[in-house]
């Protein structure tokens, strides 16, 4: 991670010197009395090598720091001149990321929002640290704390579910920047980043309606799932826009998996006006779509076309294809280490919820409707 520009030096030479706050002096206390990000401070006072700061940025760190009286180990390295840091090979750990996630294995939405994020952090040269805590109210702190103990300079904190968080008490005492991965909390005390999956919703939909179909089906997720939620929300956006009536009867619930896409799509079939195209809200459940279509003797998409959600691998290998939404978890790993860069803001203590696109990936299981045969 690197700063490009520098505040004007006649301007830093003129800055006051920081009130002293109340209590424990802390990263974010330093970040915003030198008018930087704290991943900046938290690399200037471990002594982080191979991260591409300027002296001048350096000094500012430290000056505020010792004018702030803030107290660390790592710190008492830096109670030297300033010149002396010049060209030299600084000691500790490289910058290193730490990357917490309530489950691992049940999908791999989490390992590709740590790809991306691993790719963004290795492109400023830093570490990313992986920690999974099933969300376990004792070992989640645990497993923070070992990470903060390796020294990390930020914590990405995700969730596999796309929610909102009554966030631990211990993460709003950390002294590093905490980054809120497919989750967010009420009081948007930390920088966070979800899919918009309403407009996702929206745009699943509005590719059928633009294909002429307006009798549209959807199998929905567990429907206490907030993605299931604005999924469906984003379906009847469309409709009304379209000004296609709503009709309950071509809703079905499902819970995301196979069996419930094969089991919902013969219900759909077995309606007296069946549907002319199905948005399944998951890749899994146009599994089960299919297989129940074909079953019945129906071609994709000649008799009735599908679109899916997620995008996952087997989309592209269905026959046909799968038109998919793409859930933009590379993306939203990548996004949260650049928030890192972002200086910090002296006195703001609430963040915008940042909502990324869902790409709608056009394959061939739509074709235009051309009336029941």
């Amino acid at each position: 991670m690197s700063e490009t520009t520098d505040p004007d030096i006649a301007t830093a030479k003129r800055r006051k010197a920081p009130a002293k706050p109340k209590g424990r002096v802390t990263m974010t206390d330093i970040a915003r009395a030198a008018g930087c990000s704290q991943a900046t401070v938290s690399f200037v006072l471990n002594n982080s090598p191979g991260i591409r700061l300027s002296q001048q940025t350096r000094e500012r760190v430290i000056e505020a720091a010792r004018a702030l009286g803030y107290s660390a180990p790592a710190f008492s390295a830096l109670k030297q001149p300033v010149a002396a840091f010049e060209g030299a090979a600084f000691g500790g750990l490289d910058g290193v990321i730490g990357f917490c996630v309530d489950q691992l294995a049940t999908s791999p939405e989490a390992v590709v929002a740590i790809e991306g994020a691993r790719q963004a952090s290795w492109n400023a040269g830093n570490v990313l640290l992986v920690a999974q805590t099933m969300g376990d109210a004792v070992m989640e702190p645990r497993a923070i704390s070992a990470l903060t103990r390796r020294g990390i300079s930020a914590l990405i904190y995700m969730t596999i579910f796309t929610r909102e968080i009554t966030a631990p008490d211990f993460l709003y005492g950390l002294d590093i920047p905490v980054i809120l991965l497919n989750c967010y909390t009420s009081d948007y005390a930390f920088p966070a980043v979800v899919p918009s999956e309403i407009a996702g919703g929206q745009s699943s939909t509005r590719h059928l309606i633009s294909h002429g179909h307006r009798r549209i089906a959807t199998i929905t997720g567990e429907p206490w799932m907030q993605a299931a939620q604005d999924r469906l929300k984003g379906y009847r956006r469309a409709l009304a826009t379209a000004d296609i009536p709503f009709d309950p009867e071509l809703v079905v619930e499902g819970d995301w998996s196979a069996s419930a896409g094969y089991a919902a799509t013969v219900k759909l079939l077995a309606l007296k006006d069946r549907p002319t195209a199905i948005f399944c809200q998951n890749d899994r459940t146009a599994i089960g779509c299919y297989e129940a279509l074909k079953e019945a003797g129906l071609h994709i998409p000649a008799d009735i076309s599908v679109v899916g959600y997620d995008d996952e691998e087997i989309a592209r290998h269905l026959f046909p294809p799968l038109t998919t939404s793409i859930l933009p978890h590379m993306a939203m790993g990548q996004w949260a280490i650049e928030q890192l860069e972002a200086p910090a803001v002296a006195g703001r203590g609430r963040y915008p919820i940042t909502k990324l696109e869902c790409p709608l990936v056009e394959r061939e299981s739509v074709a235009t409707f051309r009336g029941l045969a």
